[in-house]
């Protein structure tokens, strides 16, 4: 009953103790005469190795205020329950829709069916926590001991219940697994701490209100946010929701590093971190977890998806449904807070999208961080010895509800969650959608990334390099800086955040949809024909085969016949489109479905940037015929990096300097015979063009477009002017799809909302959205001046895109092609 870390075993005493309190934690006259029965022929004797006079008290603090606390000598304290086990099916006890047709929880009989269990042993268990001496209990909970010299019993006894309960299900974990590992007591257990209820006293002062006031109001938030966990509902909910995703995708998951984790777990606490593309997530997630007996993750959820009955439910089962924002409520603060160290503390593991929400274009979205800076806190505060966070990449081959996201990227609204959408979203799962891939990435222990970036708990750390991009997308400075604490303190959880979405991507597998995508998106409203597909993709897959970068099954895209029946996959799902009027079948992206298709492509776009950049910094360099063209394109490079780093997470500059060098030797394998008063020469583009590919007009250009629509409403608004961001989002949205009309733009899935957001961000990064008020003429022109400039400098990159396009094999067809 002592709070150990980990599941550790009693510690050895020097004597026997000479009693012993037995806590019955019974709820029928059924377990009573069990428990009973095993005490009377001599169960702690046998369990234990303890012969002692044995008193029975039942597991409630009014008894054991009453009885046990005030004892002067030193009883062995052994909480004791029965556990009722459901029927072995398959080699797996796990509650079933046919015990609940039944009217009976196996897990919770009725009375009447417990009698009638009595007589089969392998249905029930009298189960012992691990005991403590009295004196280790109130060693274990000074502060509510101490109050037994004050005459109040209650605090102690409240925490030895606790302490007992905890005992006891980590008990039952030993004998049911530890997927069934829930919380007991939560609230309780955290308006009985000391130190949550000092804190609520300093809040009441700063708010001015009575302590009385916040107490309610913390106690309140606390019942809201608790996931009061079942067992009982979480094994039907997962039979009933696994349907949803079992029947659509075959998962696919690399369970390989699962033995490391769970050998962490006994540690420390895991945080899933997963990328988020669908609804189902928590729901795959989930299943390959429980079915490598890993506990229930508390997944933090948006109260968008609280709606009934889903959130009740949901609830029972580990969620944590918490506001969208805060605002200035701090007591709601401090309640979050002191829930998520409470969980961390006891070891309970947690599961969040730190995207926000789910990614409108396929690849990883700029992470949150609130809930990350509650994790810090965590482990400022020394609450808990370290956090492991998992990056952890959900990849599907194909999603059913990709045309409800492309609606909301042209200006749709999302249509609110609630039981008649469920329906509905249920009812889309119904068609085979390929596989999804589950990967764990390298887990990251929080309290080392956070010394090593320089948070202020690891002294002297006022003074850090702040190299690399910031994945918000403000790009630190490449030298030293000095800043204060809190501005050290959100660099901090920044990084670890972007150290998150790189071991993310660094697992996400290249799928066959994805390739074939950014074949098909890559020619220009042009139709292939299945041996002109082949020959897209050929030279790619080399590419991969070389870097040995994780894929899925990408041998269905090796023979004609395998990549027909790909092709034909993407037509029923109404992404491509098929022509077969003429001597072959040709196909083309679906009309009105390019949004569609560059989510796929966008799912693993980011192993294909680096060589896209190195593309356009060749190009670049060449153009300008002079000695330092090797200046000139790692300048271009880093340009380009800089003008990327709202859509994609780049390493700092040295690591991406080796990067790039590395992609350079794949296309000339004596670079390092260069010197830097070298020339590169047509030689270059010949060595370029031999590999078969050019990828900046397939992994880039959508972007670049996206950007120069947004340049160029700045450019043409009165520098005076208040944006509206909104506004101008739907602006650009308008005018985008008249530039696609006029042929401005070569990327349909450039016209989208989220991708108009980041340009505006990275605008807004370069100073260019600052308002300058109207009797600062000179100021007024400088900023004209500056976003013509940006839209000058888009155009020029657009039209080096437009030259590697050029360049591209696909896009000189031959006869026979």
């Amino acid at each position: 009953m002592i709070d150990h870390r980990g599941d550790s075993p009693a510690p050895a005493r020097a004597t026997a103790p000479e009693s012993v309190v037995a806590l019955i934690d019974a709820g029928s006259g059924v377990e009573r005469e069990l428990v009973g029965t095993w005490l009377a022929d001599g169960g702690i004797k046998h369990e234990l190795g303890v012969d002692a006079p044995v008193t029975q008290l039942d597991l409630d603090a009014g008894a054991i205020g009453g009885r046990l606390v005030g004892r002067r000598d030193d009883p062995l304290v052994v909480p004791i329950r029965v556990l009722w086990l459901p029927p072995e099916r398959d080699g797996v006890r796990r509650i079933t829709f046919a015990d609940l047709a039944m009217l009976t929880n196996p897990r919770k009989p009725n009375r009447f069916a417990q009698r009638r269990l009595v007589g089969m042993p392998d249905r029930h268990v009298v189960l012992t926590g691990q005991p403590a001496l009295l004196s280790e209990l109130r060693a274990n909970n000074p502060e509510a001991a101490a109050l037994l010299f004050k005459g109040s019993a209650e605090p102690f006894a409240r925490a030895i219940v606790r302490a007992a309960v905890v005992a006891l299900e980590r008990a039952e974990r030993s004998v049911i697994g530890d997927r069934y590992k829930v919380p007991r007591l939560v609230a309780e257990e955290i308006l009985d701490s000391p130190e949550f209820l000092r804190r609520l006293e300093l809040i009441a002062d700063q708010l001015g209100v009575s302590p009385h006031e916040v107490y309610r109001r913390a106690e309140k938030g606390l019942r809201e946010l608790v996931a009061a966990q079942s067992r009982l509902v979480s094994d039907l909910f997962t039979q009933a929701m696994r349907p949803v995703h079992a029947s659509t995708w075959n998962v696919d998951s690399d369970d390989s590093g699962l033995d490391g984790l769970r050998a962490l777990n006994r540690r420390y606490p895991l945080v899933f971190l997963p990328s988020h593309r669908s609804y189902v997530d928590a729901f795959v997630l989930g299943d390959v977890l429980a079915r490598n007996d890993f506990p229930p993750n508390h997944v933090i959820g948006g109260a968008n998806l609280s709606f009934w009955p889903m959130g009740p439910i949901a609830r029972r089962t580990g969620t944590v449904f918490i506001r969208r924002s805060f605002g200035d409520d701090e007591v709601y603060k401090a309640v979050v807070e002191e829930y998520f160290a409470y969980l961390l503390a006891k070891r309970f593991n947690l599961e969040w999208y730190f995207e926000g929400g789910r990614t409108r274009t396929g690849k990883l979205r700029p992470p949150r961080y609130g809930l990350l800076n509650y994790l810090a806190a965590a482990v400022r505060s020394n609450r808990i010895d370290d956090v492991m966070l998992v990056p952890v990449s959900i990849t599907y081959e194909r999603l059913n509800e990709l045309g409800a996201i492309a609606t909301e990227q042209v200006g749709g609204k999302k249509k609110p969650e609630g039981l008649a959408w469920l329906a509905r979203y249920v009812r889309s799962q119904q068609h085979s959608a390929g596989h999804v891939y589950v990967r764990f990435g390298a887990p990251l222990s929080a309290r080392d990334r956070l010394a090593a970036f320089g948070d202020p708990l690891w002294p002297p750390a006022v003074v850090i390099p702040l190299h690399g991009t910031e994945p918000t997308g403000t790009e630190p400075t490449d030298a030293t800086e000095s800043v204060d604490v809190d501005e050290l303190e959100r660099k901090a959880v920044q990084r670890l955040a972007f150290e998150v979405a790189v071991g993310i991507n660094a697992v996400t597998p290249i799928t066959v949809n994805a390739l074939v995508t950014l074949a098909l998106l890559g020619v220009h409203e042009r139709a292939l024909t299945l041996g002109e597909v082949r020959t897209v993709l050929t030279p790619v897959l080399r590419y991969i085969e070389k870097r040995d970068l994780p894929h899925g099954e990408l041998a269905a895209l090796r023979d004609e016949q395998s990549l027909a029946v790909v092709l034909e996959q993407l037509s029923l799902a109404k992404v491509v489109t098929v022509y077969r009027g003429g001597l072959e079948p040709v196909y083309s992206i679906e009309a009105g479905a390019h949004l569609e298709a560059a989510f796929y492509r966008n799912n693993t776009v980011h192993w294909f940037i680096n060589r896209a950049i190195l593309e356009l910094s060749i190009l670049a360099a060449l153009e300008m015929r002079a000695p330092d063209q090797l200046r000139a394109g790692w300048d271009e490079a880093f340009r380009l990096r800089d003008l990327l780093k709202f859509e994609f997470f780049f390493p700092e500059r040295a690591e991406f300097s080796a990067q790039m060098t590395a992609e350079m030797l794949l296309v000339d394998p004596d670079w390092y015979t260069h010197t830097a008063e070298d020339t590169l020469g047509e030689d270059i583009l010949h060595k370029l063009t031999a590999s078969g590919f050019m990828m900046a007009q397939r992994a880039l250009r959508p972007f670049v477009d996206a950007q120069l629509v947004v340049a160029e409403r700045l450019a043409a608004r009165d520098s005076g002017e208040e944006i509206d961001r909104k506004e101008f989002i739907d602006e650009c949205v308008a005018v985008g799809k008249q530039m696609m009309l006029q042929q401005r733009l070569h990327s349909p899935e450039s016209v989208s909302t989220e991708l108009f957001t980041s340009a505006l961000k990275l605008a807004d990064n370069h100073g260019l959205l600052t308002r300058v008020s109207h009797d600062s003429a000179k100021r007024r022109a400088e900023l004209t001046r500056r976003r013509i400039e940006f839209a000058d400098q888009l155009r020029t990159i657009a039209a080096l895109i437009s030259q590697a396009a050029a360049l591209d094999p696909s896009n000189r067809p031959g006869p026979g092609a």
